[in-house]
């Protein structure tokens, strides 16, 4: 029987070898192929990451979604964003990746696509449901295999205009960005050096995952001592995207979407940028000073994809690297596209610290995550809100984030994983620790 848990608010996530069996998966298949025959629909674009069970599952899920009556187009092994452009590029509306994201190795999972963007919340419970009371349609699909890179390649380095060649450092943890970064470098005339090129599932250097310091310290190394404009890090699945300034330093989510609201912002002035709870009161101050609109809004890729869409928005990001670019581009997250549109601005010859510096800066604490189990997380976090409530101005979007004049504090469930997460911000160092312990009495 499929675990439930694996049912989360924007995607699947599960461990491949117990949550994700072949008859699992294909039970999965035949309820997703199910769901899409309800809506009408019966082809469906199929891409994989680079874990070692995907090549498995995605087989699978192309049998299953076979037997229910929907053709597929395969798209092989690539990144989410492949995916994504495939249906645009492709005209289909229905895509399925098979990716866990960053999370490690034995895991994997799957992100829906329906109508050209992911389906989240009550739709993939639609799914869930279907699933579980096992009325499928049936019928007989076929596939055809298709390789998108080449018109992806062309259609990505064809958005942006790179006046110079930049000296670039390039980390893509063993993951599926790789080798389609390295025909994008040579295309652009990129001066460059690419940190674990290779696709391998068993992510041998590091997770791939570049906001957590630890996986990018060999980058931050490589620019330090090669005199490069940038470094770039690419999660495991190509959505998500860690920055590096000339210096070695770290340009966060927030800092980095407040760059590109700055280039965006002069062009449509009055825009909305929609970021989410875990972003800096720095990035607020920076989009209005340049006078745009700031939304803050729930964390999920999903999630921010559809506020985007309802909110006419040029440009969205999370502090996890996720950047959505509907200027110029389809509004989805795509690390690799992201990265283009930094070097665009970079090739105009202004040094990536500069821009940085322009945002108001305040101290901050990492994310901070303490695991938990999957019931605790909301139990936990419904406590604080009451709490909080009585005496604070409070966010409830997501979680619970608690505005202070000079700061604020945040506690939210993980979407994706049976862990809370914290983040704290203030004007002072000092001040920093007294929201932070106000927060930690409070958890006890």
């Amino acid at each position: 029987m499929i675990n439930p848990t694996i049912f989360r608010e924007y995607d699947i996530r599960g461990i491949a070898d117990t949550d994700l069996t072949d008859e699992n998966v294909y039970l999965f298949a035949r309820g997703v192929g199910t769901y899409y025959r309800s809506l009408g629909e019966n082809k469906v674009i199929v891409g994989r990451d680079v874990r070692i069970s995907s090549p498995r599952i995605s087989g699978t899920v192309q049998k299953g979604l076979n037997d229910s009556g929907c053709d597929v187009i395969d798209i092989g092994e690539g990144p989410t964003p492949l995916v994504y452009f495939s249906l645009f590029h492709y005209n289909v509306g229905n895509g399925i990746m098979i990716t866990a994201s960053h999370n490690p190795k034995e895991f994997n999972g799957f992100k829906i696509c329906h109508n050209k963007t992911t389906i989240y919340g009550q739709e993939i419970q639609k799914v869930k449901n279907i699933i579980f009371q096992g009325n499928f349609t049936s019928g007989k699909g076929n596939i055809e295999q298709l390789n998108v890179i080449p018109a992806y390649i062309d259609y990505v380095t064809n958005q942006v205009k790179i006046k110079k060649g930049l000296k670039v450092a390039i980390d893509t943890g063993n993951g599926t960005c790789g080798p389609i970064i390295e025909q994008i470098m040579e295309k652009i005339h990129a001066d460059y050096k690419i940190l674990y090129k290779e696709p391998d599932g068993n992510f041998p250097n590091h997770l791939a995952d570049p906001t957590v310091v630890e996986n990018i310290t060999e980058l931050i190394e490589t620019v330090k001592q090669g005199d490069f404009d940038c470094g770039i890090g690419f999660d495991g699945d190509g959505d998500r995207i860690g920055v590096i300034d000339e210096n070695g330093e770290i340009i966060w989510g927030d800092v980095l979407l407040a760059i590109y609201a700055d280039k965006i912002l002069k062009k449509t002035p009055g825009a909305k940028i929609i970021f989410e709870v875990k972003c800096s009161k720095g990035l607020i101050q920076r989009i209005e000073a340049l006078g745009g609109i700031p939304l803050m809004y729930k964390t999920g890729h999903s999630l921010i994809k559809a506020k985007m869409k309802a909110e006419h928005s040029p440009l969205a990001g999370e502090m996890s690297g996720h950047i959505f670019f509907a200027d110029r581009y389809y509004g989805f997250d795509d690390a690799i596209y992201a990265g283009l549109r930094l070097l665009e601005i970079l090739s105009e010859g202004v040094k990536l610290s500069s821009l940085a510096e322009k945002v108001p800066k305040y101290f901050a604490t990492p994310e901070i995550r303490i695991e938990t189990t999957d019931e605790k997380k909301f139990e936990i976090v419904e406590k604080l809100k009451k709490y909080f409530k009585k005496a604070y101005k409070v966010i409830d979007i997501d979680g619970v984030r608690v505005d202070f004049a000079d700061g604020w504090g945040l506690i939210r469930p993980s979407n994706t994983q049976p862990v809370l997460v914290l983040r704290f911000e203030a004007k002072t160092k000092q001040r920093l620790e007294e929201i932070r312990d106000l927060f930690f009495d409070k958890l006890g």
